[in-house]
């Protein structure tokens, strides 16, 4: 079981990256993946997308091939949102538009992020628009860690305890799902009923 994070983020040392680092050593302490493939999208290492991506363009397929290979061998997928202005940050949504056969037919847990109280209206915009020609599947269940900054740390006096404790407890049962669903979706893609080249992009 292979389980690649992406962490959406576009700053360094953000919020975001230390949640994934947290759900990094969780799927691997408690034996729900093999395997761990995180990739950070700080400094924003993938361009903007531009049509020369799929006329074979050597420089692009210099930068995809590796990050390619890593989605294709995971089973599912953890992706981290940060909330910008209320949007997914742009370097997420660009990401999406660089894979299609990768990602598609396996399971994703949507994990939002806020400083505050908010993280929802990201959560509704991956549901809504980030899956339709790679047929992602995001699970129903979802998180949002809100008041990021006060939970999470390796320095336990920088925590709200209750916080802290609710939030590591709700990781660790929604990445038991995600396990799950990732051996179940493994079963409908080995049937070859989503195999066509007839029907490559969803309606």
């Amino acid at each position: 079981m292979k389980i690649a994070i992406i962490s959406g983020s576009h700053r360094q040392n953000s919020q975001s990256i230390k949640v994934a680092k947290h759900i990094e050593a969780s799927l691997l302490e408690h034996k729900l993946a093999d395997e761990v493939y995180l990739l950070s999208l700080a400094g924003n290492p993938l361009p903007l997308w531009d049509e020369s991506i799929w006329e074979g363009d050597q420089t692009w397929q210099s930068i995809l091939e590796p990050i390619s290979k890593e989605l294709t061998e995971s089973d599912g997928f953890v992706i981290i949102a940060p909330e910008y202005h209320g949007q997914v940050p742009a370097a997420l949504k660009n990401f999406f538009l660089m894979w299609k056969h990768e990602l598609s037919h396996k399971p994703a847990l949507i994990v939002g992020v806020s400083s505050a109280d908010g993280g929802s209206y990201p959560v509704a915009e991956l549901r809504m628009s980030s899956y339709k020609n790679n047929k992602l599947c995001y699970m129903p269940e979802h998180l949002i860690i809100r008041n990021v900054e006060s939970v999470l740390n390796e320095n336990a006096s920088d925590n709200n305890t209750e916080a802290d404790a609710y939030f590591k407890e709700r990781i660790d049962w929604a990445l038991a799902q995600l396990k799950e669903y990732a051996i179940a979706l493994k079963q409908v893609r080995d049937s070859g009923v989503t195999q066509t080249d007839k029907f490559g992009n969803g309606m």
